[in-house]
């Protein structure tokens, strides 16, 4: 039985707790455990009027389980549900059986905006076919700093104009399916080298500069149905709070300045940068006090109870001028009632698999990057592969290839000799055979490598099939395919095969001079 809708309220309302922790169960989105919906969060769904809830890999085993749950979820939740997921592409997605989208940069790589869009309408296809109505994508961060952690291949580029454009045309293939998207991470995460799942960054740049290059992106996308506050400090906007806690920015800047009408999301409230510094409940109230719509309650039931808790009690407690009063509050809620109401949950059938496969196949191939001249390679050459033995996930992006994936590719055509490694930084790389195989580097971590595997690992061709940036540490000729995906990995036996040729370019100026 679904839960009943909040009505329209008023100041008075608020100071009924029992009624504030409601309002402020609509004003939440959690995650949940498990792969189905048991009896106990029905109850804490229901008796807290939580209407969006987030899924993640943990909660999927395959399509008719997840079709399963997402209905129970809009059974408990009713007709406003958002049932958001990160199906971004490359290595942030989530219903991995469904066509692989090309990582972003793949796309900033192929330069195509058709393709984007083409690529964005085939996402949607897929996951409102699993009952999906809000995907958390696409990002729109400009990847200009190598030494960025958590963004890299995610983003379609450091240009501001033409990683938009890409980005905006993905964006637009989504709306036209029916699925809501989220523009992240507002007002940029490209230029860090911190990653605020574990620590708060700075972007510590003048005004001007951050509306030639952060800004830019964003304010192009007021068209977005909804954007995704980052944990980062911008001095130069606001020099105390991060910008999802920060008034400033997302209420002066965002609602006031540029005139954004869409919904304003926070990221995961559990991430390092925020719970730890500032604490779950009390920051959900600064960030509904900055002007977000949405908060992002991800942890565990605790960390959920804690943040309805502090809401609850803050809203009961406003006075009428205060941004958590009544008409702002309203105000909220009508926004994110559009959302649902403009893209409702409509799963169905999923027809066109075997054309999004070809489709996304097509985009990873079309990205497919080279630096340094490498060559294809004969039938039955004797090869050598070096890559990590399990390269495990980051909680954001999913786990890469195991080397012995890799090997099985390889094995098709060549005869593979496997060397793996835990930690680059450890191996004696001036032991390995000098015995006439050909040396491949396959990097399947988004880690970046040290400075001995930099100074002594020579291979003779290097696969980057994760993060780009790795490029600039291997002294090598490389294929950069962006991403694992199989479609991907089919994209890279093709070429290692002489059947296609490489013609993405690097969307990431930045790396140009290092593998001229």
């Amino acid at each position: 039985m679904e839960q009943s809708s909040m009505g329209k309220t008023d100041s008075k309302t608020y100071r009924n707790l029992s009624m504030a922790r409601q309002i402020a169960g609509q004003l939440i989105m959690i995650r949940m455990p498990g792969t189905v919906l048991d009896d106990d969060t029905a109850k804490f769904l229901r008796g807290n009027h939580i209407r969006a809830v987030c899924l993640f890999r943990q909660n999927m085993v395959n399509a008719e389980q997840l079709s399963k749950l997402t209905a129970d979820l809009r059974a408990v939740m009713g007709p406003k549900a958002l049932i958001g997921i990160d199906q971004e592409g490359g290595a942030v997605v989530r219903a991995t059986w469904l066509p692989s989208p090309p990582a972003a940069m793949a796309l900033g790589a192929a330069d195509d905006l058709a393709l984007a869009q083409a690529v964005g309408a085939a996402v949607a296809r897929g996951i409102k076919s699993l009952g999906f109505n809000w995907n958390f994508a696409p990002v729109l961060d400009l990847n200009n700093n190598p030494a960025n952690p958590v963004i890299g291949e995610r983003s379609f580029g450091s240009d501001p104009k033409r990683a938009t454009e890409l980005a905006l045309a993905w964006m637009e293939g989504s709306l036209a399916e029916g699925v809501a998207c989220c523009v992240k991470h507002f007002p940029g995460h490209g230029d860090t080298h911190v990653d605020s799942h574990r620590d708060l960054p700075t972007v510590d740049k003048p005004r001007s500069a951050l509306d030639a290059l952060e800004l830019a992106p964003f304010k192009a996308a007021l068209r977005a149905p909804a954007m995704m506050s980052a944990h980062i400090v911008y001095p130069a906007l606001d020099a105390e709070h991060p910008a999802t806690l920060s008034r400033k920015i997302l209420t002066d800047l965002l609602r006031t300045e540029w005139g954004y009408r869409g919904v304003i999301i926070t990221d995961g409230m559990d991430m390092h940068a925020i719970a730890g510094r500032y604490g779950v409940g009390n920051a959900a109230v600064q960030a509904l006090a900055a002007g977000a719509d949405m908060v992002m309650a991800l942890g565990n039931r605790a960390t959920q109870e804690e943040t309805l808790t502090a809401l609850s009690t803050a809203l009961a407690s406003a006075f009428d001028d205060d941004e958590l009063a009544a008409a702002g509050i309203e105000t909220r809620l009508d926004r994110l009632d559009g959302l649902a109401a403009t893209y409702p949950c409509a799963p169905g059938p999923y027809l066109t698999h075997a054309a999004d496969r070809s489709l996304m196949l097509d985009g990873w191939r079309c990205g497919l990057t080279t630096a340094g001249n490498p060559q294809p390679l004969a039938d039955g050459a004797k090869v050598r592969l070096l890559a990590c033995a399990d390269a495990a996930g980051d909680g954001v992006a999913e786990a890469g290839l195991p080397a012995a994936a890799i090997a099985a590719l390889l094995a098709r055509r060549y005869d593979v000799d496997l060397v793996t490694f835990d930690d680059a930084e450890n191996v004696d790389w001036d032991a390995l055979p000098d015995d006439g195989r050909i040396v491949i580097l396959a990097s399947t971590t988004r880690l970046r490598y040290g400075p001995k595997t930099s100074r002594n690992l020579r291979p003779d061709l290097h696969l980057a099939l994760w993060n780009p940036f790795q490029t600039l540490d291997i002294d090598a000729p490389a294929l950069i395919s962006y991403g694992f995906a199989p479609e991907a990995l089919e994209a890279v036996a093709d070429w290692l095969a002489g059947r296609i040729t490489a013609s993405g370019k690097l969307p990431v100026t930045i790396l140009e001079p290092a593998l001229t």
